[in-house]
């Protein structure tokens, strides 16, 4: 499977989108569903793949960006989110206070700004809108604060993994480099990193999960609301997709689902609890997580006694290891079948001869 065919599912995997004037405008707008999670958390679906929205008086802080093409039905989600918070939080408007020219309880103060936008990984679903959001954000802080801060004010700050600005900055043959403004600002290498403050009431981890999805995936922790945003190593809506060209494998896709459900405390009986947004797909708790979890270590299971029995590729393929989950999970367009197949067998043929 060549990088430019990855590339192109995970454009082929996001959401259809209208014109850019008139009617399709609208539509876009239209298109974009407001989901709340939990506290200050919500979830913006329609725009390609799952943005994941913290809102509250410190700001506006986005776990990746769509494509590029809903960047404004983005932005006007946001907007609505903003207008809502004001109107929560608007005091009560009662007594003499409120019909003084001093003290006039109802003027509304500016929203806060879009402040942080996080990308889990570098695919074109999920960092396409990162220049027009970050453009419409501000950073309060940043810069090269040991000289001049004039550049602290343009635009929102960008995290990520290194990785994901190595993909971007550096493309493979073929690739077109992301335009400069889209590119992350704030990169960490460990295996995490947390922001240095709490935002919007509670702190944020970002939590490397390497060679998963890609070799760059981030989960993100919201551990006041206990809610992770976990991007493409978790979805609900296809088989995982292993881009393999950028050194995703089955087996870090495991491990990322197992690091979730580490993470996550059920309320009862592995229902509820915490919350799990994928980069596509529904609003999950611990029990979607295992299942799937389940699910994925099963097939790739099979895939490895096949393999060590001396199966090919295309006998394995014809032997349909993923048969019983096929109607729930199996397509025969965009991310198929076979190229899951595929990609499990092939990453753990790599497993093999490093042994």
């Amino acid at each position: 499977m060549t990088r430019r065919t990855v590339w192109t599912l995970c454009l082929g995997l996001t959401a259809v989108v209208g014109s850019a004037t008139g009617a399709g405008a609208r539509q876009n707008a239209a298109s974009v569903e407001i989901l709340p999670v939990r506290g200050n958390i919500y979830v913006l679906q329609g725009a390609g793949a799952n943005i994941t929205v913290s809102i509250g008086r410190d700001g506006v802080l986005l776990v990746d960006a769509g494509v590029a093409a809903m960047s404004d039905a983005v932005l006007a989600a946001i907007r609505r989110l903003q207008d809502q918070l004001d109107l929560r939080e608007r005091p009560p408007a009662f007594g003499s206070e409120t019909r003084s020219t001093v003290a006039d309880r109802q003027i509304e103060s500016p929203p806060k700004p879009i402040r942080y936008i996080v990308n889990t990984h570098a695919h074109p679903d999920h960092i396409g809108g990162n220049e027009k959001l970050r453009l419409a954000g501000r950073t309060f802080t940043g810069g090269n604060v040991a000289q001049a801060i004039s550049d602290a004010a343009e635009g929102a700050a960008i995290l990520a993994h290194e990785k994901v600005l190595e993909r971007m900055s550096q493309p493979a043959a073929g690739e077109a480099r992301a335009p400069f403004d889209a590119l992350p600002t704030d990169t960490y290498f460990t295996d995490g990193m947390k922001l240095s403050h709490f935002f919007n009431g509670e702190g944020i981890q970002l939590l490397h999960q390497p060679a998963a999805h890609t070799d760059g995936d981030t989960l993100v922790y919201f551990r006041g609301s206990d809610v992770i945003a976990a991007g493409d190593v978790y979805l609900t809506t296809s088989y995982p997709i292993i881009d393999v060209q950028r050194g995703g494998t089955i087996n870090g896709v495991i491990d990322s689902l197992n690091r979730i459900l580490d993470l996550s405390v059920p309320e009862f009986r592995t229902e509820g609890g915490t919350l799990v947004i994928p980069g596509h797909g529904r609003i999950s708790d611990s029990a979607d997580v295992a299942y799937y979890r389940d699910m994925v270590t099963i097939i790739r299971d099979r895939i490895q006694a096949m393999t060590k029995k001396g199966m090919t590729l295309q006998q394995i393929k014809a032997a349909r290891p993923t048969a019983d989950y096929d109607p729930r999970y199996g397509s025969a367009a965009g991310w198929t079948t076979d190229m899951f197949v595929e990609a499990v067998y092939t990453t753990l043929a790599h497993v093999r001869s490093n042994r």
